[in-house]
């Protein structure tokens, strides 16, 4: 029998969002560019990033900034052919960077219950193919994240939330936060760290534009995942916080690779030591690897087998959950009918999870999916609204 695949790691930008996007004239925003006879229908260009910006790019075609806005961001049909397509049973949509974090502390909350209302709906919709992690108004008051937090958690698809690692401005080292950790350690909400700002441009060095996303892609958003889990430890929030439950994009960046020596330089870090005996006075209480095994879940986006057995190393293999990563890394081959074309992001992470487990079939079905319906509490077994009846809700 065919193991039963979950995707924890799929985004989305609902209509809502869009149009939240397609009101704004800085980055983020969704620009339209003008038809002209080469290209009378231009794809709308999703621009997140301030380099891709009209304003930034003054000599540039517009219809070629950012990224083309296909169906496979926004539209739920889309993404239920991709599901079948691929063999994904259920799909734990959650909004896609950055977030809400460009907004004022005062339109913050509103967006947030909006979208978040939105996603329950479209799980609503779907029972047993469609979860989603919410979206908290991080620019708002802290009162205001709290009760968005005490709001999601009454939702019955929400199975977590989706935190970028800016926090509120500072990253998520900074005690202002604290009362959010709080929250969310109270009612055990799962919390999906994932990268947007990435590094800064200049390590790529002169030549990077040659490469496009590659460095920023590759490089840029491990090294940021990683950077942001380490801070958390190194201030002692999952000593302050020990319930804390966190799942890392990306099989946690680089932190199987950097944990050891982490952990090594904690421990000999003068600073943290008393000045008069060899006791450590400062610094995390636990140790990282302790960190990890307790209170960290990693998704298997590796595109390999020796990183993913790296991050099973790291956590355990029953902490180690499946995820596409849609839409990004579409096909690229230009096939004429692309919504029938497998993407080979796909394949390349499926086959991983195959070549690192080998003969351990529970292993093996436990990354697929299994893991992630004993952790996030799926019900993938829920009878199938008919079309019709999903027309009726809408």
């Amino acid at each position: 029998m065919d193991p039963l695949i979950v995707d924890v790691h799929t985004h989305i930008y609902p209509p809502s969002y869009l149009a939240l996007l397609s009101s704004r004239t800085d980055p983020p925003l969704l620009h339209h560019p003008k038809a002209t006879g080469d290209n009378p229908k231009p794809s709308p260009r999703l621009i997140i990033l301030p380099s891709d910006a009209p304003s930034a790019n003054p000599h540039a075609d517009p219809s070629t900034l950012g990224r083309p806005l296909t169906e496979d961001y926004s539209s739920l049909t889309h993404i239920l052919q991709f599901m079948d397509q691929h063999c994904i049973h259920t799909s734990v949509l959650s909004l896609a960077n950055p977030w809400l974090d460009f907004l004022a502390p005062d339109l913050a909350p509103s967006w947030s219950r909006t979208v978040n209302e939105e996603l329950e709906s479209i799980a609503f919709k779907n029972p047993g193919r469609v979860y989603f992690f919410g979206t908290l108004p991080l620019s708002a008051p802290i009162s205001e994240i709290v009760e968005s937090i005490n709001f999601l958690t009454s939702l019955p698809h929400c199975r977590g939330i989706i935190l970028g690692t800016s926090g509120l401005g500072s990253g998520l080292d900074d005690p202002a936060l604290n009362p959010v950790w709080a929250a969310l350690e109270q009612r055990s909400v799962m919390i999906f760290i994932h990268p947007h700002y990435g590094l800064p441009t200049d390590v790529f060095g002169p030549r990077r534009n040659e490469s496009g996303h590659v460095m920023p892609l590759s490089l840029g958003f491990p090294m940021e995942t990683t950077i942001a889990m380490v801070r958390m430890f190194l201030v002692g929030i999952f000593d302050e916080y020990p319930g804390l439950r966190v799942l890392l994009a990306h099989a946690g960046g680089a932190v199987g690779a950097l944990g050891d020596r982490v952990q090594s330089c904690v421990e000999h870090e003068r600073g943290y030591y008393s000045r008069t005996n060899a006791e450590r006075i400062k610094g995390p209480k636990r140790s990282l690897k302790e960190v990890l095994k307790k209170n960290v879940w990693l998704d298997a986006i590796s595109y390999g087998a020796t990183g993913l057995r790296m991050a099973v190393e790291l956590v355990g293999k029953e902490r180690v959950m499946w995820g596409s990563d849609h839409p990004f890394f579409p096909p690229v081959g230009g096939s004429e009918d692309e919504e029938e074309e497998e993407w080979a992001s796909v394949r390349t992470n499926v086959a991983a999870v195959q070549e690192a487990f080998g003969k351990d079939e529970q292993g093996m079905r436990g990354v697929l999916g299994s893991n992630a319906v004993e952790l996030l509490g799926l019900d993938t077994q829920q009878e199938q609204l008919t079309p019709d009846l999903r027309s009726d809700l809408q």
